[in-house]
């Protein structure tokens, strides 16, 4: 499969519960994630990642599955269309 290039955002409600479940699983991914940013922000008790990727929709598919399924974590996705 082609790899494209995508990014994902995520939103944390619950920083100090979830976020060690949510590092797990990006750690796990971590071959095909190029960039990552992650601000608490205090104001909203949450915090927010963006991570940029290269991979295949059935690597960012799986990725951003498996952090869905986390209690308190909202995820938005997109790929690039192929060339």
């Amino acid at each position: 499969m082609e790899k494209r290039l995508g990014f994902a955002g995520i939103i944390i409600q619950d920083r100090k519960r979830t976020a060690p479940r949510v590092n797990e699983i990006l750690s796990e991914f971590g071959e095909i994630i190029v960039a990552r940013m992650g601000l608490p922000y205090h104001e909203k008790s949450c915090s927010v990642i963006t991570i940029i990727v290269d991979a295949t929709t059935d690597e960012f598919g799986a990725l951003t599955g498996r952090l869905g399924l986390v209690e308190g974590v909202s995820v938005k996705s997109a790929l690039s269309k192929g060339r």
